[in-house]
């Protein structure tokens, strides 16, 4: 199967930029690696280096890859990936390409964020298991309730978790208080937490919430644009963080 030179170009970008803002690119490498489903052996050989060589960086026995190995490491994956029919590129297109548009913004931080600031961020209030709150999420998913729901069915579910389930998943344009909570009970994936906005859970939700042990959060930000603006601003920050820029706040409280 033949892939867009576009999507290929945004895999490859989304790979790259991920293993130069680890603090772990040895081990962010393995998990393209490992996501991918290709051997040691066979990345290296279509690389032409020793397995020893992929295996070191993974393991951290070597240094830092540059950036020419990173760019080499990713073409390698997608080149493999096309070779056995774009198995997994395939997969990733229905995330980005498709014509719902469920998912409103996704992103993975730079490095964990706590889940105080994003509450501050949003206008968040955490509604359920206080007692187990969550202290730090790696990603946030925005998803608009009902093109998933038009858009998504079963397995599917599992292309709102990005590259982690150490994440938020943010449900907009609610119909009802309960449907996001219905929809992570069906999946096998879940979320650290959950995000309701605008729309109150109702009873069920809670009660769902409670049963999966998963803390469910209440955003009052006054439009869905400028939640998606807070967030990336959190992304911003964090981002800052990693690069080791000083004088940085947590965010200000959301806006009308």
């Amino acid at each position: 199967m033949s892939v867009s030179p576009s999507l290929r170009e945004v895999l490859a970008r989304r790979i790259a930029g991920e293993i130069i803002l680890s603090s772990r690119p040895g081990s962010t490498m393995k998990k393209w690696r490992e996501l991918f489903a290709i051997s040691q052996s066979s990345l290296s050989q279509n690389m032409g280096l020793s397995s020893s060589v992929i295996s070191d960086y993974e393991s951290g026995r070597r240094k830092s890859p540059g950036a020419k190995f990173i760019r080499r490491f990713v073409l390698s994956l997608l080149h493999i990936d096309e070779q056995k029919g774009s198995r997994f590129i395939r997969e990733f297109s229905k995330l980005t390409s498709s014509p719902s548009m469920a998912v409103v913004d996704l992103r993975e931080f730079p490095i964990p964020v706590r889940v105080e600031y994003l509450c501050k961020a949003i206008g968040g209030e955490v509604i359920t298991c206080k007692e187990k709150f969550v202290k730090e999420i790696n990603g946030y998913t925005v998803i608009d309730s009902r093109k998933a729901i038009e858009a998504y069915s079963g397995s599917d579910y599992t292309q709102l978790f990005g590259a982690t389930t150490e994440r938020a998943l943010v449900f907009t344009n609610l119909d009802g208080g309960s449907l996001p909570m219905m929809i992570v009970r069906v999946s096998n994936l879940k979320p650290r937490i959950v995000v309701f906005h605008k729309t109150p859970p109702d009873e069920q939700a809670i009660r769902i919430a409670e049963y999966e042990q998963i803390p469910l959060i209440y955003s009052t930000a006054p439009s869905v644009e400028q939640l998606v603006k807070a967030l990336r601003k959190l992304y911003r920050i964090a981002l800052r963080i990693k690069l080791g820029k000083k004088r940085v706040r947590p965010p200000p409280k959301i806006s009308a």
